[in-house]
């Protein structure tokens, strides 16, 4: 297994490359928790259907359980979508939520990540890409290292599976383990608020993940045009309405998350063919940008500030790496090969364990990245943040930067976020 250069030396900024707007055909399509317009958000069902009618990409979300298995699923509790009750967090995978079953037919389990990624590596999958929402009431350093773990059983991962995975990242507590334990996955800032993407994620991500409504303002097209000079990707969720759909289309963003995979594919195909389709007819061509609260100033502003809260619930917000050039690039360690991921921040001064409340456990999560057999450190460029005491015999073991004191776990304000969550305000007729 080749080390990796614990303290690599940063060199000049590379210059961004501007990204063409995209024609409508070179926009990409994104099942949200797949196909879940008609099927099980966040089952194989729903993936492969997804597939099947000609998403390009799966965006779906995990979870941890007690006992260290990784899930593919929205909630932090089981309620709302299954037979099952509670914090996932809090009940195990064997002889519990293996057990556990959808309420909406074709009733279907819980689905594993390393059974997501068995999917997404079946030959003809291989050109799916798969963002993966990680969800704020994990432990960074409990969930990344398993999700390493099972990339890492597949030959070649680090040229046929990690570059089509996509760290959809909330919180900036999220940025340091990303780099640590995926460092071959392209990492991606989901948020509400463009302020908190340029404080926090944007020498960090090479892409954001924006909801709708936002980049429906003058800020939000200003922000598509910047992220287009800089180099730096957009996508947008979540797109169920046609003229929504339209709208985003005529954005010439990476690519578009929707529950409506056939709906959003066969849009997509009578624009290329007929670009006059693009066009909103009729009356809703006038009034479409006034014809939902989400689109108006008051709304933005509400979203933004409750948005912020239910970040600050779950962790302090902090760049990890203050005062750094905004798109540094590091040289990485020569015996192994580059990774295509290049916003890396350069190096931090200060060391420090991240602040987590989990304890150890016995579990495959708390596994060593290092003593993988198939390491997929193999080809992963330099860690930016090495710790001074790190050694080169054993680079995965540095330790970032102290990040600010997090929020308690039985806070107030952390209980509020999980009922008044910024989502909620995403949908006009939440479920």
């Amino acid at each position: 297994m080749s080390s990796l250069n614990p303290t690599p030396t940063p060199t000049p900024a590379h210059t961004p490359t501007p990204i063409p707007h995209r024609k409508p055909g070179e926009i990409e399509c994104w099942g949200h928790r797949g196909a879940s317009a008609h099927l099980p958000e966040n089952t194989l069902a729903s993936f492969r259907a997804a597939i099947k009618e000609g998403c390009d990409g799966i965006e779906s979300d995990v979870h941890a359980t007690s006992d260290g298995v990784v899930l593919m699923f929205h909630d932090p509790t089981l309620d709302r979508t299954t037979d099952g009750k509670g914090l996932i967090k809090n009940q195990p995978w064997k002889g519990v939520i293996e057990n556990v079953r959808t309420v909406k037919e074709p009733i279907q389990p819980i689905p594993l990540f390393e059974e997501l990624i068995a999917l997404l590596m079946e030959p003809e999958n291989q050109h799916v890409t798969l963002n993966i929402d990680c969800k704020m009431q994990n432990d960074p350093e409990r969930l990344f290292p398993e999700m390493a773990r099972i990339i890492a059983k597949y030959p070649n991962n680090a040229q046929t599976l990690s570059p089509r995975i996509i760290l959809g990242l909330w919180h900036p507590l999220f940025i340091q383990p990303a780099y640590k334990y995926l460092p071959n996955c392209t990492r991606y800032h989901i948020g509400f608020s463009i302020p908190i993407i340029k404080s926090y994620f944007w020498k960090y991500c090479r892409g954001f993940s924006v909801c709708f409504p936002i980049l429906m303002s003058a800020e939000g097209q200003k922000f598509i045009s910047e992220c287009r000079e800089k180099g730096k990707e957009v996508t947008v969720w979540t797109v169920n309405d046609e003229n929504e759909m339209r709208t985003a289309i005529s954005w010439g963003v990476k690519a578009v998350l929707t529950d409506r995979v056939g709906k959003f594919v066969e849009l997509k195909q009578a624009i290329v063919e007929d670009a006059a389709q693009m066009k909103i007819s009729g009356l809703s061509r006038l009034t479409f940008p006034w014809s939902s609260w989400r689109y108006y100033s008051v709304a933005h502003v509400t979203i933004r500030s409750l948005g912020g809260m239910y970040l600050k619930a779950h962790g302090q917000l902090y760049d990890p790496n203050p005062g750094s050039d905004p798109t540094p690039t590091l040289t990485p360690d020569l015996s192994a090969p580059t990774s295509s991921n290049t916003d890396t921040p350069s190096p931090s001064a200060t060391s420090g364990p991240l602040t987590t409340s989990s304890s150890p456990s016995t579990s495959p999560i708390n596994t060593p990245i290092a003593t993988l057999g198939n390491d997929i450190s193999q080809s992963a460029p330099s860690s930016p943040f090495p710790s001074s005491s790190a050694s080169a015999s054993a680079p995965l073991t540095t330790t970032p930067p102290t990040p600010p004191t997090t929020t308690t776990t039985n806070s107030t304000l952390r209980r509020l976020s999980l009922t008044i969550s910024p989502d909620f305000l995403m949908r006009e007729n939440p479920e």
